[in-house]
């Protein structure tokens, strides 16, 4: 491991823009994941990160150790900062000291959207975002989608949100989503507080994409003319409407009922 203790070296210089600036990681194309549980996901489902960053504390810290101990047996880049420097670069308090930089992934828009995905127009809050791309993972949703507007999918709130979820999904951003939304063969389904079907009586057992909008505009007028459906969630109180995470989760699982409820009736025609 190479051990930094001066602000002015210039990887430690890197490291801080990385962790302080949006421009700075679209321009390197890197990012950082902060924390053990990020780290053991990107390990589990994406394998060794280009770079290894751990403080001097948690460089014996039993939970980082196996994971250090995996990025030095694969050749990974490892550096020890002292703990004043990690703590300049890590956004996490009471955290364990470990980060890995990450190359964000570049993935093409398929020519012709045909499994289920999640549409995410002008979205501006990093926690929503991070709260959605969870649930569309559990939910086994594949591709997310995210307008010019949409907050930085790859940017450390976004992915302590994510919980890992972006290392299961395909994340393709600053997309034209009207061009997504014509060149799809499945039903594109708009979240609308006026529309009058609700989400319960839409058939989701095949796949869908989901479209949602901006947290206090929603989804702009010409996305939701291009829309198969607008589906609302109706509620009981007098609120006027639910956070778009929240709503986004409702409609998720939805499917994944609806899914799931038709496999096990199959099931039992094939039984009975």
């Amino acid at each position: 491991m190479k051990p930094i203790s001066s602000r002015d070296n210039p990887l430690f210089k890197e490291l801080k823009l990385l962790a302080t600036s949006s421009q700075a990681r679209r321009k390197a194309g890197r990012t950082l994941l902060d924390g053990v549980h990020l780290c053991e996901a990107y390990l589990q489902h994406l394998g060794l990160p280009p770079m290894c960053i751990v403080s001097e504390s948690a460089s014996v810290h039993p939970e980082v150790v196996p994971l250090l101990m995996q990025c030095e047996a694969g050749r990974v880049q490892c550096i020890v900062l002292p703990e004043a420097l990690y703590q300049a670069v890590s956004q996490v308090e009471h955290g364990i000291g470990l980060m890995f930089v990450i190359d964000t992934p570049a993935i093409e828009v398929p020519a012709t959207l045909t499994g289920s995905a999640v549409l995410l127009d002008n979205l501006q809050d990093p926690g929503n975002l991070g709260s959605i791309l969870r649930s569309a993972a559990a939910a086994g949703i594949e591709y997310v989608f995210c307008s010019p507007g949409t907050a930085f999918a790859w940017s450390p709130k976004v992915l302590r949100a994510g919980m890992g979820a972006h290392f299961l999904l395909k994340i393709i951003e600053n997309t034209d989503l009207a061009a997504v939304i014509r060149n799809a063969s499945v039903t594109v389904l708009a979240t609308s507080s006026y529309a009058q079907e609700r989400v319960y009586d839409v058939d989701l057992t095949q796949p869908v994409a989901w479209l949602f909008g901006h947290e206090g505009q929603g989804v702009a007028d010409e996305l939701l003319e291009l829309a198969t459906h607008r589906v609302a969630i109706p509620h009981l109180g007098a609120m006027e409407s639910l956070n778009v995470a929240a709503c986004a989760a409702v409609c998720f699982f939805e499917q994944v009922r609806q899914r799931e409820a038709g496999s096990a009736k199959s099931q039992r025609h094939l039984l009975g």
